[in-house]
């Protein structure tokens, strides 16, 4: 069986964990959780960057950071992950789904501007699969209209728009270390602040509302309860596994961007002949390979061909329940405008495996099967 995921282990990853073991250290703010933070600051170039329990923590935090209060709107896509929304439904906002652009399933920039109201205070946007949405003109809708933008860029570690890393654009920015993740942890995230303003408060919030980061510097003599806060802390004993992940971040990176090259060049005669559709990376973009995706006609013939698949061994999955359709979704939502691609797009999406250290063999063995099945 070809699996569609497995967690990236480079194999070192057992002696930095024996390293937090003898130091007697498992609590978070350790030395490698400040070895991981350094790491990404001075890699995204963002003003700070705090590592969280998991991306949904650090999406809370922004709903936090932002003030997101009951009676507010958020604009988002409806095909994200339940976390997306969930962040900002805690702190009582509604939520303003919109549509999704086809090409490369990132939101509508149009369709946020139509989303607008007078209760709007923020736009989140997800950077599908590591490709950047249209960052310019988001900023654009938000300054015009003086709105928070949040980027949702869990799976866009090592992507960038236009030179800048995902995450490092908006006001906040949220990465996962998600075991299914292109760099993880098992269970992880961080928040990367770009607005220095943010920084304090965003200290005291992860240390569950009190001043104690300011304490550990020796800023001040005693640390107490300044703000709202709880425990968006990283245990040292993930933070240790992340630090090698990030120690081998081209290595995974290259190993990544060839598999998908060899799927796109493998498939390519398919997307000519009209079969299916390969995925589009805009040319402003660079993308970190975290997901390699094909689309057919249908929802029908996308399950017909992933049945196929699962009958020869291979694990192809799908992806997001447009969150608009979800009974969650229509209690803390709605969607706004037309659904012209969101659940259209959805149904016929198939996602093939794809994981640090797959190999050309398997590879080979899923673009022949999918193959044959067409000319079955």
């Amino acid at each position: 069986m070809i699996p569609f995921n497995k967690p990236c282990v480079i194999g070192s990853e057992i002696h930095a964990i024996q390293q937090v073991i003898t130091a007697d250290k498992l609590s978070g703010n350790g030395e490698f959780g400040k070895k991981c933070m350094k790491w990404l600051e001075e890699q995204l170039t963002c003003e700070k960057a705090l590592i969280t329990p998991s991306c949904t923590a650090a999406l809370e935090l922004t709903a936090l950071l932002t003030d997101i209060q009951p009676g507010d709107e958020v604009v988002m896509p409806s095909y994200t992950f339940v976390s997306t929304a969930n962040a900002f439904v805690l702190r009582g906002a509604s939520i303003r789904f919109v549509d999704i652009e086809p090409s490369t399933m990132n939101i509508d920039p149009q369709a946020i501007e139509r989303a607008i109201t007078e209760h709007t205070k923020a736009i989140v946007v997800v950077h599908y699969a590591g490709v950047g949405c249209d960052m310019d003109t988001v900023l654009t809708i938000a300054n015009n209209h003086n709105l928070w933008v949040i980027e949702d860029a869990a799976q866009g570690l090592m992507s960038t728009y236009k030179g800048e890393s995902l995450g490092t654009i908006g006001h906040l920015g949220t990465i996962s270390f998600h075991d299914t993740k292109n760099y993880t942890c098992g269970e992880g995230g961080a928040l990367l602040i770009n607005d220095a303003s943010l920084i304090e408060r965003a200290e005291m919030i992860q240390e569950k509302g009190t001043n104690r980061s300011q304490f550990i510097r020796g800023e001040i003599d005693k640390y107490t309860w300044r703000d709202v806060g709880s425990s968006y802390l990283l245990s040292e004993l993930n933070a240790a596994y992340l630090s090698v992940q990030f120690q081998h971040a081209n290595e995974i990176n290259q190993n990544r961007r060839h598999s998908w090259a060899q799927y796109n060049h493998g498939l390519m005669n398919l997307q000519l002949d009209g079969a299916i559709e390969l995925p589009t990376i805009p040319n402003v973009c660079e993308h970190n390979a975290h997901m390699y995706y094909i689309k057919l006609e249908n929802e029908m013939e996308r399950n017909q061909l992933r049945q196929f698949l699962k009958q020869n061994h291979i694990t192809a999955a799908t992806h997001y329940v447009p969150l608009h359709t979800a009974h969650a979704g229509k209690q803390f939502g709605l969607f706004v405008g037309e659904d012209r691609y969101t659940t259209t797009e959805s149904d016929r999406l198939l996602r093939l495996p794809l994981y640090y250290g797959i190999g050309e063999e398997a590879i080979n063995d899923v673009v022949n099967k999918i193959q044959q099945y067409f000319q079955s």
